[in-house]
């Protein structure tokens, strides 16, 4: 079954890994804890609108990014 929150994780963590961050860099640049950022790369909470721009923001990517369905 298709779930929304572990594909937005997913595609967090594959982008923080491209730009070759870790989860702490990322964390202290969106203004995060780690754990907090942990939790969502695993798809185990809901985030909030301005988390997601301020993710994707801190990521260099339009926030459409994060919501693309992995395959």
């Amino acid at each position: 079954m298709y779930n929304r929150l572990q594909n937005i994780g997913s595609n967090v963590k594959k982008l923080r890994k491209k730009k070759k961050l870790s989860q702490i860099e990322l964390a202290v640049e969106v203004g995060i804890d780690r754990s907090y950022l942990s939790e969502i790369e695993n798809g185990r909470t809901n985030m909030s609108v301005s988390v997601l721009y301020a993710i994707a923001d801190s990521l260099g990517v339009d926030i459409a990014e994060l919501f693309k369905k992995n395959e």
